[in-house]
């Protein structure tokens, strides 16, 4: 059974990191892209960042670039998500989903590409 786990949410102050990390299990991991999307209350879901399935290529929405950094580990199936210099609209639950391809098909990622979610982290940044 395909499943994705994320953790690594939390608390954190203005200017602040956290590390979310999101494993999967259930399919061929190191065959897909992999993206993470927030979604804070009210708000639609948004694409922040992509990975291709080897870790070549990644690509960041413009709110996040400079701060957020993606990377995996194949060998763990694990895709992690560094973000650094937390601010209060970065407040959002974090999902992760796996690519239908090996590429990153959108620049920032897209839903309609991700066939596949986990449950989600709450990140939450705020004094």
């Amino acid at each position: 059974q395909l499943q994705l786990v994320e953790s690594g949410g939390g608390l954190v102050q203005p200017g602040g990191s956290l590390r979310l990390s999101c494993v999967a299990s259930g399919f061929t991991f190191n065959y897909y892209a992999i993206g993470w999307f927030r979604q804070a209350p009210g708000k639609e879901r948004e694409g922040v960042s992509c990975i291709s399935s080897r870790g070549g290529s990644t690509n960041y929405a413009d709110s996040v670039k400079g701060r957020f950094t993606i990377s995996r580990d194949n060998a763990k199936n694990t895709v992690y998500l560094q973000m650094n210099s937390l601010k209060p609209e970065d407040t959002a639950v974090y999902f992760c989903a796996a690519n239908k391809y090996y590429y990153c098909s959108g620049d920032p990622p897209r839903s309609a590409d991700f066939g596949s979610w986990g449950q989600g982290t709450q990140v939450t940044v705020s004094t």
